[in-house]
């Protein structure tokens, strides 16, 4: 976010656009300084929708927008335009094997969707406020997925959302006592729904979690002792 002291008369802002309308093969414009070069317009269509790419932190970025318009190392933050001059995107990385920078013809943008959600906590709160279950980890089976850790303390660890669990169990044999650790894998909940919609990867729960706002409640749905289980959780806010 960058604010700037001018006049208001001497500022023409774009107007959003909506993402949601975009479809493959649809012009549009790139805007940016690549290798320095200000204000560069490139030109192309749009290659692919839904798009998800790991960002540096290892997250992965969801529904972003696919293009083949030129971009190049300087091009990130730039506008991505419709025909109609109207923000649609913000473009962020392209693919380049080589880690030279240069453009492949494969680039990717943030859509103007996401913009308009995440720009108002960047302007009031300085960093982008989701939504957390607490659920660290979950393992991917056939049957669901199986809960490895709850945060303690946390939203799932309220609700009674239950992991692995580390036993220790003391032995004795003649004069000496010893002590056993393992891990109790069949006590952890298998999660196969939240608020009625199946999930069957982390990627599936993570989206539907990261669609909820903080405070909200949401129901998981767990497999337990062989049953199933409608859990209340009630959404914190991500420190």
């Amino acid at each position: 976010m960058l604010k700037i002291n001018a006049p208001q008369k001497s500022l023409y802002p774009v107007q959003f656009g909506d993402s949601s309308k975009l479809r493959v093969g649809q012009k549009i414009l790139a805007i940016g300084n690549p290798f320095g070069l200000a204000r560069t317009l490139t030109v192309g269509v749009v290659s692919s929708l839904n798009r998800a790419i790991p960002s540096k932190t290892g997250r992965q970025m969801k529904s972003i927008i696919q293009i083949d318009a030129a971009l190049n190392s300087g091009n990130s933050g730039g506008p991505l335009l419709n025909s109609r001059a109207e923000l649609i995107g913000m473009n962020t990385a392209i693919v380049n094997p080589s880690q030279s920078g240069e453009n492949t013809g494969v680039g990717f943008s943030i859509p103007v969707n996401t913009i308009r959600r995440v720009v108002p906590q960047l302007i009031e709160h300085g960093r982008v406020i989701r939504p957390v279950i607490g659920i660290a980890s979950v393992y991917e089976t056939d049957s669901g997925l199986v809960i490895i850790d709850v945060a303690p303390g946390g939203p799932a660890d309220r609700a009674g959302l239950r992991g692995f669990e580390v036993v220790t169990q003391k032995e004795q044999r003649g004069p000496f006592i010893y002590e056993r650790t393992y891990v109790d894998r069949a006590r952890a909940d298998r999660i196969v729904a939240v608020d009625g919609i199946a999930v069957s990867t982390g990627d599936e729960f993570q989206d539907v979690v990261e669609g909820k706002k903080p405070g909200d409640q949401i129901v998981v749905r767990v497999i337990r002792d062989n049953r199933e289980l409608d859990v209340p959780v009630t959404l914190a806010a991500s420190e």
